[in-house]
């Protein structure tokens, strides 16, 4: 019997912590061989690039595709998801992959989605279903009506699916994959590396053993014009604050050079004795950095996903995570520093919070790889409405 060729495309840093599991259940799986494809932003140093973790965790790379576009704006990002569908075609003519596997909402996600879609290739989406602000919430409800398969990452995100028009047998409730990965750092939660010695970064090396916060800000691309007023609300709080902070560079999105420049600017105009800022971490240390930090705050799902788990307080700024399940862990603020200052001092009182399976249990990865390998093969459609 031959193996079911299973090709899995990430586009970006934070989509390889969202499906390693996933895609170790993958390889490991006796009836299923594994096509990783590794794309767009999650190639490219200047956002930290993936490559090399995902190669130090053992798996081999089918194919990379290089299709960003610089430039961090609209047109950008637009131009950067053509080369993509253009890109990965010929890549999916090439490995010709029983089920193709596209991850979240990513804007570039959507040339994956298209490619395999065209191309008569059955298309599984994982994290579809949910509601949230920015460009993303368009992309993930186009991709679940692109898709043949869900794999959701909560109940409420399963629901929503099912009433977009999607046959309730092909819609599963299989958690996300980064929580299985939080679930290993819960039972090891130990800080057990030097993260200045091993990431580098620039900045101060403030003493972090009475604690730190955790910062990671992207812009909202439907507000791209206020990106830069945005990141200085945050950066005003957070110097008020006056204690360690570690600083993550914003995801490639359109207005990423507002975001980028206020950071800069703030740099120059204060003695930043507290700030370190970073790239990119490997999966398992960035979430032993949050189970061990006073909290996160700034707008990524992160928050909202892995430290609902690992009970990590989160002030949640803006919009880009609206109407997102939430635990107990999150306070949600506008821009504006006086309410991310006391949301965070209202952390400080209250401490860690219960941990939340909102988004699952710790068993995705192994969920998601059963399930392709049984499930029929399919690249059409039955009408639900």
């Amino acid at each position: 019997m031959n193996k079911r060729k299973i090709c899995v495309v990430v586009t970006a840093r934070p989509s390889y912590s969202r499906i390693m599991t996933a895609l170790q259940a993958i390889k490991e799986h006796p009836d299923l061989e594994l096509q990783l494809v590794v794309a767009a932003s999650a190639l490219l140093d200047r956002y930290g690039s993936a490559i090399n973790y995902i190669q130090n965790d053992g798996f081999e790379i089918a194919a990379k595709v290089f299709n960003v576009l610089e430039g961090e704006n609209l047109t950008a990002a637009a131009k950067t998801t053509g080369i993509g569908i253009l890109e990965l075609s010929t890549v999916f003519d090439n490995l010709s992959p029983d089920i193709v596997v596209t991850v979240a909402d990513r804007f570039e996600t959507m040339a994956t989605a298209i490619s395999a879609s065209y191309m008569n290739i059955p298309l599984a989406h994982v994290q579809g279903g949910e509601v949230t602000g920015n460009i993303d919430e368009k992309v993930r409800h186009s991709i679940t009506k692109l898709a043949d398969y869900h794999f959701v990452a909560s109940e409420s995100a399963q629901q929503r699916v099912i009433r977009l028009g999607e046959d309730p047998e092909y819609v599963f409730n299989t958690g996300c994959p980064s929580i299985d990965l939080a679930a290993r750092i819960l039972e090891r939660p130990d800080f057990n590396f030097d993260p200045y010695l091993k990431y580098g970064g620039v900045g101060s090396k403030p003493d972090l053993s009475k604690g730190y916060w955790v910062v990671m800000q992207h812009p909202v691309t439907t507000e791209i014009q206020k990106s830069r007023a945005q990141i200085e609300e945050t950066l005003h709080a957070v110097y008020n604050l006056n204690e360690p902070v570690l600083w993550f560079w914003p995801n490639v999105d359109a207005g990423a050079d507002g975001t980028s420049t206020g950071i800069r600017a703030f740099r120059e105009m204060h003695d930043l004795e507290n700030f370190h800022f970073f790239k990119n971490m490997e999966p398992n240390d960035f979430l032993r950095l949050l189970i061990n930090s006073k909290g996160l705050i700034g707008n990524s799902s992160v928050g909202i996903r892995e430290c609902a788990y690992l009970g990590v307080p989160v002030v949640n700024i803006g919009s880009r995570q609206n109407a997102r399940d939430r635990g107990h862990n999150v306070l949600d603020v506008n821009y504006n520093r006086d309410q991310i200052f006391d949301a965070i001092k209202s952390h400080q009182q209250n401490g860690k919070a219960n941990s939340s399976h909102v988004y699952g249990g710790g068993d995705a990865g192994t969920k998601i790889a059963e399930l392709l390998a049984s499930l029929p093969l399919r690249f059409h459609k039955t009408i639900m409405y």
